[in-house]
C-alpha cells in the first residue's frame, strides 16, 4: 500500500461481497451491479434487479450489504442486509387488509426456504396509489407495493439471502416460486436493446 491509498477492505467483507450476486437466477430476473451507499457503514456493496415478463418490467429492487467490523446498534454482528422491492399491483389487491402481512411473509418464508440464517429482521410494507393532475390528468392511475426490510445475516456466505431476495422479487411481481426440484437457468435474459435473432 502506498501513501494516500485507502486500506484494502477486510477479507470477511470481500468474501461476503463475492456471494451477494446469485450465480443462478430465474430467466425473468435481470441483475446489475449498482453503487452502494457510502455513509451507512465503513464498507458496502449492492446489486440491483428487475423482473420482466416479455418486455414488461414487473418489479424492481436492490439488495445492499453493509459491513462494519465493530457492528452497529440494532445489528447482531458485523453485517447488515437492506432490501428494497417495488412492484405494480392490481388496484383491488392494494385494498386487501392482509396485503401487508402476506407481503412480509414472502420475505421471511423465502429466507427460511433457502436456509438463510438471520436475526434482527424488520421493515415496512407500503401501498401507493399515484393519480395525475394538471398536465398529467390523463395519466392512468397506478398502484404499487413497496417492501423495505433489513436483517443481520449470521454467515459470511450471503448466497442464500440473495436467492431469497430474488424469490421475493418474483413473488411481488406475481410470479410464483419454482418448485424445489426445478433448476434455474444459467442464461441471461434477453435485454430490450439486444439485436433480434431471426
Amino acid at each position: 500500500m502506498t501513501l494516500g491509498e485507502p486500506p484494502a477492505p477486510p477479507a470477511a467483507f470481500r468474501r461476503a461481497l463475492e456471494t451477494l450476486r446469485p450465480a443462478e437466477v430465474r430467466p425473468e430476473i435481470e441483475l446489475e451491479d449498482i453503487p452502494a451507499p457510502q455513509r451507512l457503514a465503513p464498507y458496502s456493496g449492492a446489486v440491483g434487479a428487475s423482473v420482466y415478463r416479455d418486455d414488461d418490467e414487473l418489479a424492481v429492487g436492490r439488495l445492499i450489504m453493509l459491513f462494519d467490523p465493530e457492528g452497529q446498534r440494532g445489528w447482531e454482528g458485523p453485517f447488515r442486509l437492506v432490501a428494497y422491492v417495488r412492484a405494480d399491483m392490481e388496484p383491488e389487491m392494494t385494498t386487501d387488509p392482509l396485503l401487508g402481512p402476506v407481503a412480509w411473509s414472502w420475505l421471511t418464508e423465502a429466507l427460511d426456504a433457502h436456509g438463510a440464517r438471520y436475526a434482527a429482521v424488520g421493515g415496512t410494507v407500503t401501498r401507493a396509489v399515484s393519480e395525475g393532475f394538471g398536465g398529467k390528468a390523463d395519466d392512468p392511475v397506478t398502484t404499487e407495493i413497496e417492501l423495505r426490510a433489513s436483517w443481520s445475516p449470521l454467515d459470511e456466505d450471503l448466497s442464500s439471502h440473495a436467492a431469497a431476495w430474488c424469490d421475493l422479487m418474483c413473488l411481488a411481481a406475481g410470479i410464483p416460486p419454482l418448485p424445489p426440484d426445478v433448476a434455474t437457468l444459467h442464461r441471461r435474459p434477453a435485454r430490450r436493446d439486444d439485436p433480434k435473432v431471426p
